[in-house]
């Protein structure tokens, strides 16, 4: 009986330390997957094929986390381009 709460925190902390040595992409795409699937399937479930539903959620959340991941690289681009040019500006060269 006490192995049970043990599996359970390794059920959740394994995932996790997986994702450690993972780029930023690949941790946005594997967290818009996962919860593409779960999503897709509780909505699968109440409409009659889980499987498909995780199938469609899955493809979804994939698409969703790379958008997100998109964005965040530009927003950071940008964001470092407006550092430059601050500090560009500061010294005095143009």
């Amino acid at each position: 009986m006490k192995l049970i709460p043990l599996f359970r925190v390794a059920l959740i902390a394994l995932p996790l330390a997986a994702c450690a040595d993972m780029s930023p992409t690949q941790q946005r795409a594997l967290t818009g997957t996962t919860g593409g699937a779960a999503g897709g399937a509780l909505i699968g479930a109440i409409a009659g094929n889980a499987g498909m539903g995780a199938a469609i959620g899955a493809g979804a959340g994939l698409a969703g986390g790379l958008l997100y991941d998109y964005h965040k690289r530009t927003e950071a681009s940008a964001y470092q381009r407006g550092v430059q040019q601050g500090s560009s500006q500061r010294s005095g060269t143009q």
